[in-house]
């Protein structure tokens, strides 16, 4: 039997995506970028382990410390440089901070969750009455790039804030880029809101609004593939918050997403 892909090579393994089975080649080649992986695909699986291995032992060939990272440039996915516009450099982060600051960084997170969650609610219900912003919400789901593009655009924002102090609001006509972007904005505002009804006064910094947003955005560049249809990442935030359990404590449950220790 050919593969149901090319239709010449020899096929080999079953792939979810297609309902059928495929040669390795085009396994390899296609994966994330024309098929879309079911996320417990062994073979998808196998390829993420490996490039995690591969990372690692990248990483420590050029250093112990977690802020001097290999630059963009030094990272390859099938022969494209890795995100060369979405990377932040420039900023350090500590032990300190990631563990002073753990609960804004949950917060975000869940507000990652949350904006797929969303999106996946969206294109599971009738699109009839759905408005047209919603209708492209629906359209496809969020893979790994549109977090991490939406990412990018909030941290370099807050850069600019922190810096100069004016306020820039990234243009973007993408509409999965904008919803991500304000779930993220709302998780900060609460957080902001529960730390003065909680402390009585509020110390959450641009700063570190932008530090959190800059280790989010490097996480997710180490976990994806980098391909067009890459879920790692998703798929490793939903990990940290399945769906009726999480760190974040629902508006019913006390009255804000965010708890403050």
């Amino acid at each position: 039997m050919s593969c149901a892909l090319c239709e010449e090579r020899r096929e080999k393994r079953f792939c979810p995506a297609v309902h059928g089975k495929i040669c390795p080649q085009c396994c390899g080649e296609q994966r994330e970028v024309t098929l879309d992986c079911p996320s417990e695909c062994p073979y998808l699986l196998q390829a993420r382990q490996q490039a995690r291995q591969q990372a690692r032992e990248h990483a420590s060939t050029h250093s112990h410390n977690h802020n001097e990272r290999p630059g963009p440039l030094d990272r390859q996915v099938d022969g494209q440089a890795w995100f060369r516009d979405l990377e932040i450099p420039e900023i350090e982060i500590s032990e300190h901070f990631l563990y002073e600051r753990e609960e804004l960084i949950l917060g975000l997170s869940f507000a990652l969750v949350k904006s797929v969650r969303a999106e996946r609610s969206l294109a599971g219900h009738s699109l009839a009455g759905l408005s047209l912003a919603d209708l492209s919400l629906a359209d496809r789901p969020l893979m790994d790039r549109d977090l991490i593009a939406a990412l990018s655009s909030l941290a370099k924002s807050y850069q600019t804030l922190v810096n100069s102090s004016l306020i820039y609001e990234p243009q973007t006509s993408n509409l999965a880029h904008q919803s991500i972007a304000r779930e993220v904005e709302t998780m900060v505002r609460e957080f902001r809101e529960a730390e003065e009804k909680q402390l009585g006064y509020n110390r959450l910094r641009d700063a570190d609004v932008l530090k959190a947003l800059v280790f989010l955005l490097r996480m997710g560049l180490a976990r994806t593939s980098g391909r067009p249809k890459s879920r790692a990442f998703v798929d490793f935030l939903f990990a940290q918050f399945p769906e009726k359990q999480s760190a974040i404590a629902g508006p019913e449950d006390a009255g804000s997403r965010i708890v403050i220790p």
